[in-house]
């Protein structure tokens, strides 16, 4: 007769793999939605929908120009396109440099307080004129086409927010870093894109209708409080594939754990500040997705120490448990080698495994800071 070990051990081996390989096959056997095919969008007729595009900054001057001359060579009709610097209360020479680009249509609106980037991004949305409103970051460059792109999106009255997607690179412009990562993502974004609508869009660069952007909660990261706001209003929040946002690696490896950390306690914080999102009777197919993808997700390392604790218990119930316990310790010291030596980055494999392992120990950081109280409402954006 199996044990109580037993079924923790299959139970917790089955929650490890849910997120990233059932969830998707449940996707992919759901129906996509009819109502967001891009063969029903009908062209814009007449001018371009008003757009205001916010970049968010703090202490930025370093990057700000850059920022700005992009932003300035995007194909759209200048009369239709406002930007607006929302500063977090900078105390470099980032605020004056944005000053010197005013002759230019560029507009400044210093938050009164530093409470953080969505306190930021709403005092700037209070001086937005446009029906839509696009959110972009320092460190993200913004394809010239790219408001085009998003813009016609909307002519699908159920769409309320359009994602771009992410892609790293190098200082030399090479794809870098957490590929094969982002390429799953932005997969898994695609298919929840078709079906329940997205549940956090790029927060380096995405877009809403102006309407989406009324039940603005500071405390929550921007990206999820859009789609959630989508999905109260009825709307869907979608991605587009066709716009890509570029932005540097993380120079600093140490850098990039600690984002990955931060990021996580602030979508628990969200989380735990909306919890009424996880009720499927009242969200439907997006809450679903919300358990899936967030809240498993950020279960997999405890998931992970329960299945290796229980496979060591049952080491002397039997010889099979003999292999998933090989397997992992071979799983973990392919990662200790990844985390010891670089150079074995170059094998796809260890790189993979070292990243896989990585970001759950980031996961596992977080979900513990939150447990004990860390909250994270002001924000300092990675160097890249």
């Amino acid at each position: 007769m199996i044990s109580f070990i037993e079924i923790v051990f299959y139970i917790t081996g089955f929650l490890c793999g849910y997120s990233y390989f059932v969830y998707p096959f449940v996707l992919k056997v759901i129906k996509e939605r009819q109502d967001i095919d891009a063969k029903t969008l009908q062209d814009q007729e007449g001018d371009s929908p008003k757009v205001s595009l916010i970049i968010t900054v703090h202490n930025e001057e370093k990057r700000i120009t850059e920022k700005l001359l992009n932003t300035l060579e995007i194909d759209y009709p200048a009369t239709s396109l406002q930007i607006i610097v929302a500063s977090d209360q900078s105390t470099d020479g980032t605020e004056e440099i944005v000053k010197s680009f005013s002759d230019k249509g560029v507009e400044l609106v210093r938050a009164d307080a530093r409470k953080g980037k969505e306190y930021a991004q709403l005092c700037a949305i209070k001086s937005a004129t446009g029906d839509i409103v696009v959110f972009s970051d320092v460190a993200t460059s913004i394809p010239k086409d790219a408001l085009n792109l998003l813009v016609d999106k909307y002519s699908n009255t159920a769409v309320g927010a359009v994602s771009s997607e992410d892609q790293f690179v190098s200082d030399d412009g090479k794809l870098v870093g957490e590929g094969v990562y982002v390429k799953y993502e932005m997969w898994l974004r695609r298919l929840e894109s078709t079906r329940g609508g997205l549940v956090g869009l790029s927060g380096s660069f995405f877009s809403a209708r102006k309407e989406m952007c009324d039940e603005w909660d500071i405390y929550s990261p921007s990206d999820f409080n859009v789609a959630l706001t989508c999905a109260r209003k009825g709307k869907i929040a979608i991605t587009c594939p066709e716009v890509v946002g570029i932005y540097k690696d993380v120079k600093d490896k140490k850098l990039e754990f600690s984002r990955k950390v931060r990021t996580v306690i602030r979508g628990v914080t969200a989380i735990s500040r909306h919890s009424e999102v996880l009720n499927p009777f009242k969200f439907g197919l997006f809450s679903f997705q919300v358990w899936s993808h967030k809240i498993m997700r950020w279960a997999v390392p405890w998931f992970m120490l329960i299945f290796f604790v229980t496979n060591l218990l049952l080491l002397g119930e039997s010889s099979f448990y003999q292999y998933p316990f090989a397997a992992q310790l071979l799983f973990y010291f392919i990662a200790l080698i990844g985390w010891i030596t670089s150079a074995s980055h170059k094998y796809s494999i260890v790189r993979i495994i070292y990243f896989f392992v990585q970001t759950n120990i980031a996961l596992a950081q977080a979900t513990l800071s939150f447990a004990f109280g860390k909250r994270m409402y002001t924000w300092t954006p990675s160097k890249r």
